[in-house]
């Protein structure tokens, strides 16, 4: 006995959203890079109450630690927040959380560089600037109309 499912127009035309981003690789860059800048910064920035992934103060250069009012441990607490924030504008508004979490990411590449021992941190996190930049520049594309992904030109 077979169900007859109603199917949405969408189904039908397998114009879902995996669909397209199986289909057209360039929606499947932008969907990809979107979940995962949307998903990462709310990890790391939640893990910055926790220190379970590692002891993030260890990352804070010293020279900002004495240039703040704050403690680090209160400093990194601070960071946590702006990066559960970036990771929901990112997920609500990529065209301009992209950006946002690309400048956040030339911040930590600074404090890095400047800090003996995390060059390889900063490489890779330059890494992830570059792709935060790829994730703006493919929302000005697929999220015309803010949180709908917009049908690209073909």
């Amino acid at each position: 006995m077979t169900a007859n499912v109603a199917r949405s127009p969408a189904m039908r035309e397998g114009t879902g959203v995996l669909h397209r981003a199986r289909t057209e690789p360039a929606y499947g860059a932008f969907l990809l890079l979107r979940v995962g800048f949307t998903v990462l910064p709310i990890v790391f920035g939640l893990d910055k109450f926790a220190n379970v992934l590692t002891n993030w103060e260890a990352y804070l250069a010293p020279w900002i630690v004495s240039l703040l009012p704050i403690s680090a441990h209160t400093a990194m607490l601070v960071v946590g927040v702006v990066e559960v924030v970036a990771g929901i504008l990112v997920a609500v508004r990529p065209r301009f959380g992209a950006y946002v979490v690309a400048l956040w990411l030339a911040g930590i590449i600074l404090n890095l560089l400047t800090y003996s021992g995390f060059y390889d941190v900063a490489l890779r996190d330059f890494g992830l600037l570059l792709a935060a930049l790829t994730l703006g520049r493919l929302a000005s594309v697929y999220d015309q109309a803010g949180n709908a992904p917009a049908r690209a030109a073909r």
